[in-house]
This record gives structure tokens, sequence and C-alpha cells, in this order.
């Protein structure tokens, strides 16, 4: 079966009601049709959408693993403790050369974990012997509330699965007593409010319980390598599970995957700076010498417009 081809002039007056182009036609294709299709490929193929990790499913899911890191976070030994600027000065942080831009920023969002992430959302608690723990804790100098969150982190980690451990000779000062409080506090639920409106009456700023799960030893690490998020698997690049994600990150991600970005303490600062030469680069392309040249010397353009040059050559 042929299709008739239309006879209508195109140069004509229009007179109405309708031509053989209709605006309204192409408008219900492109925003019905197109918009249906388009929410049936969500529904089928959308990437599962994940519950938040919070305190409560942390120390539900891994009780153990929360307990070592709240003794951790006294005791001042996690990776946050040490983050450097923008939230302390105990870091080294990552140089470019002689450039430590994180120091140059200096520290914006100022979080000592021991007291940001366990004692402050303690002070919220009735609890008699909360208080008085916090009371003994505070008293201490610096060099003993050391010692004793060291000597009872160190003997958690030993153990492996104690929530709360006996301390007969009293070394772990009130280090248990607070460990246990946070603990049961984290249960309930109250540890998630109390972190995200510690700075502010609304519950958006997100930044201690995120550095607090990060801290975790085992429950974070292994639910973002589960959904494919670590480093070591692209992890900028995915969605939850094995969805794609970003895929214009390929390009970040893939530097650090390679050495010598892979093994560097500063992978993450000489990434941005490759990155940004790159970028300037692809900037300044028409600008720089020789590299304008390159397609009069290979002159892929003319395969891929073989067919306008050769009817430009008709024409000739």
């Amino acid at each position: 079966m042929t299709r008739k081809l239309s006879t209508v002039d195109p140069s004509k007056k229009w007179s109405g009601p309708v031509r053989e182009y209709d605006l309204i036609k192409e408008l219900v294709i492109a925003v019905v049709v197109v918009g249906l299709l388009a929410l049936s490929l969500a529904a089928l193929f959308s990437s599962p959408d994940q519950k938040a990790l919070t305190m409560q499913s942390w120390s539900k899911e891994a009780p153990a693993d929360f307990v070592q890191t709240a003794a951790g976070e006294l005791a001042g030994t996690t990776t946050s403790a040490s983050y450097g600027p923008p939230y302390n000065h105990n870091g080294d942080n990552q140089n470019i050369g002689p450039v430590n831009l994180a120091k140059l920023a200096g520290v914006r969002i100022p979080i000592v974990p021991a007291d940001s992430f366990v004692i402050e959302p303690l002070k919220l608690q009735t609890s008699d012997s909360t208080q008085a723990a916090i009371a003994t804790w505070s008293a201490a100098s610096e060099t003993q509330r050391s010692d004793w969150a060291n000597a009872y982190a160190d003997a958690l980690t030993k153990d492996g699965k104690a929530l709360t451990l006996a301390d007969p000779t009293g070394k772990f000062g009130p280090t248990p007593t607070l460990v246990t409080a946070l603990y049961g506090m984290a249960t309930s639920g109250a540890l998630d409010g109390a972190l995200t409106t510690s700075d502010s009456t609304l519950p958006t700023n997100f930044t201690k319980p995120l550095l607090f799960l990060a801290d975790s030893g085992t429950y974070f690490p292994d639910k973002a390598g589960a959904e494919h998020l670590g480093g070591d698997q692209w992890g900028v690049m995915n969605e939850t599970g094995s969805w794609p994600g970003q895929s214009w990150l390929w390009l970040y991600s893939f530097w650090y995957q390679i050495e010598p970005f892979k093994s560097s303490g500063n992978a993450d600062i000489l990434v941005m700076s490759l990155m940004g030469l790159l970028s300037l680069g692809l900037i300044l392309l028409p600008l720089l010498p020789i590299i304008p040249r390159i397609p009069y010397w290979i002159p892929v353009h003319r395969l891929i417009w073989r067919n306008w040059y050769r009817k430009s050559a008709e024409k000739v």
C-alpha cells in the first residue's frame, strides 16, 4: 500500500481549520504520548528507593558496632576526630604541592566528636545516672578522659559482641554509662533528632549524623558495599543496587581506580585539580595551537558529512 502524497500547496494562504502540519497533534504527541511513555518506563525501570540509614537502624541492626564507635568517639580515635578542616584542626588534610586548601579555608563547622556526638545529645536526658556520668566526664582532665575511653574501646573491640562491660576496678570511669545511655537513646530514635537539631530547631542539618555514621567500623561500609556504592565499585556513578546513576561522573571516578591516584593520600585534591585542568583545556580548545588544525590533517568530519560534500561537489 502506497501513501498518497499531499497536494496542498504550502505557499497558499491558510484558510483553516487545519493544514497537513497540525500543531495540536504535535503537542498531544509531545506531551501526552511521550509523558505516558516516560512514566511507564520510570515505573518499570526506576532505581529502588532505599530507606535512609539512621542512628536507630544502626543501633538495632549492628549494636556492637554502634557502641564500639561511640566509645571511639569519646576516645578521639575515629576518622571524624582527625578529619581536619572544616571540622577541626587535628588532620593534615590533602595538599597539592605546598598548598593545603582545607587549612586555607579553615574550620567552618566545628565538630568535637566526644562532645558533638555523645555528651551534648546525652545532656537532653533526665536520667540522674547519665547526668552524674556527664559531670564526672566534664570534670576530668583530657588525659584522664582519653585513658578511660581508650581502655573501654579496646575492651569492647576485644570482646567483639558486648554492648557493655563490667568495670570492677573503675578503669573505664563514666564511659560505660555514657555509651550505654547513648545506645538507648539511639534505639529509641531520639538520637537522630538530637543530632539533626543540635544547631538549629529545624531538622535539616545532617552533618553530625553523617559524620557519626561514617565512623562506623562495619555497618556503614557494609551497607555501601552491598548497594555497589563503594569507592572501588565506581560508587559515584551508581544508584542504590546495581542501577546506573550519574554516568557523566565516570571520568571523575576513573582516576580513582588507577595509579598514582588510587594509592595517594591526596587523591581527592589531585583528581579535582586534574579535572579542572581538563575542563579548562576543553573551554580553551579553539585557542590552543595545533589543536584546531587536527581536523585538516585527520578529516574524519568529511566521512561523517560525506553526503553533503558529495552534493556540494555535484553542484559545482
